[in-house]
């Protein structure tokens, strides 16, 4: 005959613990994850930034069309530019073969090296200056004082002349050679 068979006692868990453990690893997840932003999650793309170093370069002798802006002498508020070549044969042929300059600056142009200009006729010297020499370069001396909308200036009158390669002229600091 079949014994009876004890009923077996199943075991009980207690689900706090779990409970515990598994909010507690929820809460370590969440510290440690980091989330895209929305701008990271749209940016698909990098940005590659060139390096900079300070040019050392010397500017060449020869061929050189400088232009200056300092700060006028007679009006301190008042801004000027000058215009200069170091090839005199260059300043020469401009002053010869170019209608669009005024008599006035033609005058100038026969005794002086460096003339001032105002922002058209400055346009003109260098659609000129790169008309008579492919291989001028263009370099900028400003005064430190000279306010920043100026030097833009000039950078913009360059680049309307299609002249995307220019230096500054800088000073030197203190224990360099």
């Amino acid at each position: 005959m079949p014994k009876i068979k004890k009923k077996r006692m199943g075991f009980v868990i207690d689900m706090t613990p779990l409970v515990d453990i598994t909010f507690l690893l929820l809460v370590f997840l969440m510290f440690t994850t980091k989330f895209k932003s929305e701008a990271e999650a749209e940016q698909q793309f990098t940005i590659t930034r060139p390096y900079a170093s300070a040019d050392t370069a010397k500017l060449p002798e020869r061929d050189l069309a400088l232009i200056n802006i300092d700060i006028d002498d007679k009006n301190p508020t008042d801004t000027a530019f000058y215009f200069g070549w170091t090839n005199t044969t260059d300043r020469d042929t401009i002053r010869d073969t170019y209608p669009d300059l005024p008599d006035e600056l033609r005058q100038r142009l026969q005794t002086e090296m460096l003339v001032r200009v105002d922002t058209n006729t400055l346009s003109h010297l260098i659609k000129a200056t790169r008309a008579v020499n492919q291989n001028a370069v263009f370099a900028i001396d400003a005064d430190k004082d000279v306010n920043f909308k100026y030097i833009n200036t000039v950078i913009n009158i360059l680049n309307k002349n299609n002249q995307r390669v220019f230096n500054y002229v800088t000073q030197k600091r203190s224990g360099e050679e």
